[in-house]
């Protein structure tokens, strides 16, 4: 549901910018009916295992038994693909698999505190924030982006209200790492030309996150740049049964490429440098441009119309 109004949306801000018609405009927003239909709403809420978890991939257990132990803090923090909506154990959710492998790649106990919250935008990342502040974390991950284009601010808005939530947890001295907003377009469901469209906005959100993330002292993680290749070589195995949240091999995916941004936001990383991220993927680059499909849409419903 949340998925088709966003595309709704999307769509209203594409045709105003580019001139799409309104026999255009009426066949993509039957399109985005139709998506809401296929995808509907999440069937019930994430599971939850905060707590500490060991190097040896157990956990969570209680702070009592570390003894002397002081574990590293990790708070997570944003959307419905932050707090693992789409797994059905503990063991594979992104937070616990990024706990788990903190704490394996430091020896040391990591307690995890899951923050996020089904639904949210940009808007509600301050909430969020005042409820990590409480007790500052020693690192801080932020998922959020595809519930932004449910809402009525522009891109360059819902960018800047990150780069708040991400200086507020900085000067907190709270490292921080932001995986940007995933490429909407690799959701099978969304028919085209409608799939583009979301494509288009949701890498444009992704891009605009990235320059105030680092404007604003975080590190950006670019998961559509990095995971849409894969997401749409194997949406059977990478997304769960709704087909619009990531399944566990989703977000194992996911894990793999934040773990050693976050290793590195806290100086703990010892793989050898750092590859630089791209600035757009080569599955997003081989993908037409939404002002033709939606010339191409026009033209070819005004010849229908004579």
């Amino acid at each position: 549901m949340i998925a088709a109004k966003a595309l709704r949306l999307a769509l209203l801000a594409a045709g105003t910018a580019g001139g799409i018609s309104g026999a255009a405009y009426g066949l993509l927003n039957g399109q985005s009916k139709y998506a809401r239909r296929v995808i509907g709403p999440p069937s019930n809420e994430p599971v939850r295992a905060d707590g500490v978890h060991l190097p040896d991939g157990t956990g969570p257990v209680p702070r009592y038994e570390l003894l002397d132990v002081e574990p590293l803090e990790f708070a997570v923090l944003g959307d419905s693909s932050a707090a693992g909506l789409g797994v059905d154990f503990p063991a594979e959710l992104p937070g616990v698999r990024l706990a788990r492998g903190l704490a394996e790649e430091l020896d040391r106990p990591v307690a995890l505190t899951t923050r996020a919250i089904v639904g949210t935008t940009s808007q509600e990342l301050s909430a969020q924030v005042d409820a990590v502040l409480v007790r500052p974390p020693r690192l801080a991950l932020i998922i959020v982006g595809a519930n932004d284009v449910t809402s009525k601010l522009a891109v360059s808005a819902c960018a800047e209200l990150l780069g708040d939530a991400v200086r507020r947890l900085v000067e907190a001295d709270v490292a921080v790492v932001v995986g940007t907003c995933p490429d909407l377009g690799a959701i099978r469901p969304i028919p085209q030309p409608l799939r583009s469209v979301a494509r288009r906005w949701s890498l444009a959100l992704g891009r605009a996150q990235r320059r105030v993330v680092e404007a604003s002292g975080g590190r950006a993680v670019p998961l559509a740049d990095l995971l849409s290749p894969e997401f749409l070589a194997r949406p059977s195995e990478f997304f769960s049964p709704d087909r619009f949240h990531p399944s566990a091999a989703g977000y194992e995916a996911a894990a793999a490429i934040l773990l050693p941004a976050m290793c590195a936001a806290i100086g703990e990383w010892e793989g050898g440098p750092m590859p630089a991220a791209p600035t757009r993927s080569k599955a997003a680059e081989a993908r037409r441009p939404t002002s033709r499909i939606v010339a191409g849409l026009n033209r070819h419903l005004h010849r229908r119309s004579r």
